[in-house]
């Protein structure tokens, strides 16, 4: 193999992913200059590269539409439901972990893939009889079925990884298996518990369909205000284009945030021995 022949193998990976990138950020790329064009230029016959950015489009959703009270609603149910899946899955998928319940967590999985319109009926009929449609309640519960079963699948391969030493060690010297899990187990799993929450939150965020349908007029979420610009008439492409990037954007710095957190999580949960 010569030089050159080196030189283009080496270069074939980096322009894969460079290609892979470009595909990857361009609908967000376009979303987001549409959502700083007039509705003239978005509905023009060739599509405009360089033109004069607008704010009117974020103005209009912000002023006009209650955004911020969406956004407000999206926090409450996504924060609130990942929460409570921690608190939920954590000792669950400890329990599913050191016990070496293979069956459940499989039986776990399966409710993961499970299509949600599935749940949507037998929640809409219970909700109703309790009179629990149009509240947060009936929001956060139904986004328990998107968080719980996550973050108890994600986790229990860190649990593994832990040595039944430790918590051993830790019942010698007095404390209880509570005490062990709290203050030994669940700072070693970290990584785990926040690549977790993170993904179980941006799939809270995410969800559309309970939101449509078990949500109501003060309960209303992020992604079902986009939704509602939408109409037989017509379409303001840069209002919904403004109100997907507001969408968007708060998870997009979550996970440049903690991103590091997520990659160390991600792997340290694939490694054994």
């Amino acid at each position: 193999m010569n030089g050159r022949t080196r030189r283009l193998s080496a270069l074939l990976p980096n322009l894969l992913l460079g290609l892979a990138i470009v595909i990857m950020l361009f609908p967000f790329v376009w979303m987001l200059m549409m959502s700083l064009k007039t509705q003239v230029q978005n509905t023009a016959a060739v599509p405009l590269w360089f033109f004069t950015p607008t704010l009117e489009n974020y103005r209009n959703v912000i002023e006009r539409n209650n955004f911020l009270q969406f956004t407000k609603n999206s926090m409450i149910v996504a924060v609130t439901a990942t929460a409570l899946g921690m608190l939920l899955g954590l000792p669950a998928a400890y329990a599913i972990a050191r016990f070496k319940q293979r069956g459940l967590s499989l039986w776990i999985l399966v409710s993961r893939i499970i299509p949600y319109i599935t749940f949507l009926l037998p929640l809409f009929l219970v909700f109703t009889r309790l009179n629990l449609i149009g509240s947060y309640t009936a929001l956060i519960i139904s986004h328990l079925i998107i968080t719980l079963p996550l973050i108890v699948w994600i986790t229990i391969a860190f649990f593994e990884d832990i040595p039944t030493d430790l918590e051993e060690a830790a019942l010698v010297d007095g404390s209880s298996r509570v005490g062990a899990f709290v203050r030994i187990i669940l700072p070693l799993v970290a990584p785990g518990i926040v690549t977790a929450g993170i993904l179980a939150m941006i799939f809270s965020w995410n969800q559309f369909l309970f939101s449509l349908i078990l949500g109501g007029p003060n309960t209303k979420t992020v992604p079902v205000a986009v939704f509602n610009f939408l109409s037989y008439g017509s379409q303001d492409y840069g209002a919904i284009a403004a109100a997907a990037v507001l969408i968007t954007l708060p998870i997009i710095l979550l996970s440049l945030t903690v991103q590091k957190y997520i990659v160390k999580g991600l792997t340290a949960g694939g490694v054994k021995g």
